[in-house]
């Protein structure tokens, strides 16, 4: 399904989360897709394209309840991954008492994907919570957000994307604000990425993504999230120490980079974790991002 292709710097004082259980094989695609598939309770439409969706994880009671903001990852490649392959934490979340807002977007791969689409369809599929809100019992004040791989990149530009210039195609008057945001094995630099072949999703990508040098005067000033720091907002980056996928190098070095500016950063490294354990409910992995989530609501 997924075609996805060390120590941490010292000033960046990782935290280093130990894996419970003895070394064992690392999970594969497979492990995780090929398990029975929870439903979410709704889906919103928010555009025409059937990828501009968002699915509804609603626990029982009446609310409002706490919510995270979720965005999938695949390389931003539609083709990749869509929005199903977090099911099975936003679940977990969902028995837990906690709501997921699951969007999806456009890849690149699709028409109308790239830029600026696909960060307008996660821009439009982000602000639609507010509209919802009320009628699934959702608390839009003080919302988590929470990516995978390309989609760790998607949750924090989200967090960021008040920073963005009004003279943007990006810009929005009043985005829905993020509180708290959390990526897991996360690209957050796209330049960095874009100069970094050993990344599963390999550089191409990234001119699909943002649009060919010359396109525009700056084609990452409003779509890597350095660029936009400081955010002002909280973040996590949960990595796995053994992720094959994402070079560990993409977190350390955007930690530093956000601290450096004067955001608070932390970095989450979590051993005998590759790329897949990080949105599989039983792992050491998201035990991490689920602790960091409850501490993110309780503040």
């Amino acid at each position: 399904m997924l075609r996805f292709a060390l120590a941490a710097a010292a000033l960046l004082t990782p935290v280093a989360v130990a894996a419970q259980d003895a070394p064992k094989p690392l999970l594969t695609w497979p492990d995780l897709t090929e398990r029975a598939k929870p439903a979410p309770d709704a889906t919103v439409d928010y555009g025409t394209d059937p990828y501009q969706k968002v699915d509804v994880w609603v626990p029982q009671g009446k609310g409002p309840f706490p919510t995270v903001l979720m965005v999938h990852g695949g390389c931003w490649t539609t083709s990749i991954a869509d929005r199903s392959l977090m099911n099975w934490i936003a679940d977990d979340l969902r028995k837990d008492g906690i709501a997921v807002w699951n969007i999806d977007y456009r890849g690149v791969d699709r028409p109308g994907g790239g830029y600026p689409g696909t960060f307008t369809d996660a821009a439009a599929a982000a602000d639609a919570l507010k509209a919802n809100a009320r009628k699934y019992h959702l608390n839009s004040k003080h919302v988590v957000a929470v990516g995978h791989s390309a989609g760790g990149h998607l949750a924090l530009w989200l967090a960021g994307r008040g920073k963005i210039a009004r003279t943007s195609p990006l810009y929005t008057r009043s985005p829905l604000k993020i509180a708290h945001a959390i990526s897991l094995g996360g690209l957050p630099d796209l330049e960095a990425t874009a100069a970094s072949p050993d990344n599963g999703c390999g550089v191409e990508v990234v001119g699909k993504l943002v649009g060919a040098p010359g396109s525009r005067h700056d084609v990452y000033a409003d779509t890597s999230v350095p660029r936009l720091l400081p955010i002002g907002v909280a973040q996590d980056l949960v990595n796995g120490q053994d992720d094959k996928i994402i070079p560990l190098r993409m977190g350390t070095d955007y930690v530093a980079a956000a601290r450096a500016k004067g955001d608070s950063a932390e970095l989450h490294i979590v051993e005998q974790t590759g790329h897949v354990e990080l949105v599989a409910p039983e792992t050491a992995a998201w035990a991490t991002t689920k602790r960091l989530i409850r501490a993110a609501f309780a503040k």
